[in-house]
């Protein structure tokens, strides 16, 4: 997926306000993330094994993207 930075956008942003006790923010931006995730698959002629694949990535290593020291 070529789009698919948005999906690590959305994480880093979650990431950001779980250390900053953000929790509605955390919410939505989960929320958003599956939304995201879900509309690159259908952009993508369903190719939900792709979404799934990066979803189990994002979940097993949260320290990837999300680790990153912004703002």
């Amino acid at each position: 997926m070529a789009n698919e930075w948005i999906i690590d956008v959305l994480t880093d942003l979650k990431a950001f306000a779980e250390r900053n006790g953000l929790e509605a923010t955390v919410d939505v931006l989960d929320d958003a993330r599956l939304v995201a995730l879900a509309e690159l698959a259908s952009s993508a002629g369903g190719k939900a094994e792709t979404t799934r694949a990066h979803e189990s990535d994002t979940r097993d290593h949260p320290g990837l993207i999300a680790g990153r020291n912004h703002a």
